[in-house]
């Protein structure tokens, strides 16, 4: 029989190499942890300015291609940072976190936020990260406007825990493709954003459609929750939009 301290030592030591074996694990992974999450990042932001054939494999080549600035832009729509006026590899926009952003925003302290640049067959594209809340958790995408910075060239959304089949089809291309051609001012220059309609745009009156999507069937709430994170986001983003028209 083993006595109660040997067992005791025994157990304890195991936990202490788990640890220590948790620990090597999380730090060896963490480099490709990084990258992996950075490469989902440039997938979404190229996905939005509709650049074919993104993948994981290529994504990297084609974000360095295709985005020529990242800009950090401050409270009052003034560029800050940007990878014109920087070396690229000290560019700061790529690493901010739109969560922390946002939330610094809410509580009235200093924030800023990225705008990226791409350029596509001549055409210069901008596109603006968001985050929001639905149903369940986070959501989160890219909206990408053409040089007028009213057009919508595409958009792309991402969910943590939204229903599959209802509220997680905001990934779906069906719900996505409604959003290009659409225009985020009226024709008086007032700032509209893209309306989430429940029931269809048919609800709306003809000359408004423009700026409205049909919203998810059997998915209110999320739908609700990519209309206000679209408003609430691109009228952040507003005052840099309005001073680059």
């Amino acid at each position: 029989m083993y006595s109660n301290g040997y067992i005791f030592r025994y157990a304890a030591i195991l936990v202490v190499l788990a640890a220590a074996f948790l620990s090597l694990a999380s730090v060896l992974l963490k480099p490709f942890q990084e990258r992996n999450k950075a490469i989902d990042k440039m997938e979404g932001i190229l996905s939005a300015a509709r650049v074919e054939g993104v993948n994981a494999n290529n994504a990297i080549p084609y974000f360095d291609k295709y985005i020529v600035d990242e800009q950090v832009v401050n409270a009052k729509g003034e560029v800050v940072n940007s990878y014109t006026q920087n070396q690229k590899d000290k560019a700061q926009a790529f690493n901010l976190d739109m969560k922390v952003e946002l939330y610094n925003k809410a509580h009235n302290k200093p924030f800023q936020l990225p705008v990226y640049i791409a350029e596509k067959e001549g055409q210069k594209i901008y596109i603006f990260p968001m985050r929001g809340t639905g149903l369940w958790g986070a959501i989160w995408g890219n909206i990408a406007l053409s040089s007028d910075l009213n057009t919508v060239i595409g958009v792309y959304f991402g969910d943590a825990s939204e229903t599959p089949g209802l509220g997680g089809e905001i990934k779906s291309d069906k719900f996505k493709d409604q959003f290009i051609g659409k225009k985020i001012f009226d024709n008086e220059g007032k700032f509209t954003s893209i309306e989430v309609v429940k029931g269809g745009i048919q609800k709306l009156p003809a000359g408004d459609r423009i700026h409205g999507v049909d919203a998810l069937s059997g998915a209110t709430l999320t739908s609700n929750g990519v209309n206000d994170m679209l408003k609430n986001v691109l009228g952040i983003y507003l005052p840099y939009i309005e001073k680059n028209r």
